[in-house]
């Protein structure tokens, strides 16, 4: 079992060793940890970093600083992923003319990549969710005429409503 380690502002030389000792120890461990969550290289250092300046600026006693490290290395990596901005749409597929823009090339291409697939998914839960919230009869007409593409009028004959009805 490791020491407990207590780091306080005005650090005695055996506490620096201590410090320096347990940093040696543990940063390419550490930084393999992190490295396999994270893709950018340069992240994974500035999070090994971020690691060891709370370890260092830490003023309670620590039991376990290996557990203590690889814990605060998780914590870390949860809040990088956590800050990430998911990317537009427009940043993904960028048009001069928003009008332009057809959702159906997007969600029926055969292109698979991991942008498209997670914008494939996010549309059709936003999508499910805005349906669920329609009356029965306008999520039906909606569905025939959006998604399958049958034409109002179409829809009109069988149904027996006008197209102005289902139009509204």
């Amino acid at each position: 079992m490791e020491e407990a380690i207590l780091i306080t502002n005005g650090m005695t030389a055996e506490h620096k060793n201590n410090i320096a000792q347990t940093i040696r120890e543990y940063s390419k461990r550490l930084l393999g940890f992190i490295k396999q969550r994270i893709a950018v290289d340069e992240d994974a250092e500035d999070i090994l970093q971020d690691v060891f300046y709370q370890f260092v600026g830490n003023t309670e006693p620590i039991e376990q600083a290996g557990s203590w490290l690889f814990k605060v290395a998780r914590n870390k990596i949860i809040d990088s992923y956590r800050k990430q901005k998911l990317p537009l749409v427009d940043d993904l597929y960028p048009s001069t003319d928003p009008e332009d823009f057809d959702w159906k090339e997007l969600m029926l291409t055969a292109d698979s990549n991991p942008e498209t697939e997670y914008l494939r998914n996010l549309f059709w839960e936003e999508l499910q969710q805005a349906l669920d919230e329609l009356p029965a009869e306008q999520r039906e007409v909606f569905i025939q005429n959006e998604i399958e593409g049958i034409p109002f009028k179409d829809i009109a004959t069988s149904s027996g409503l006008s197209v102005a009805t289902l139009i509204s």
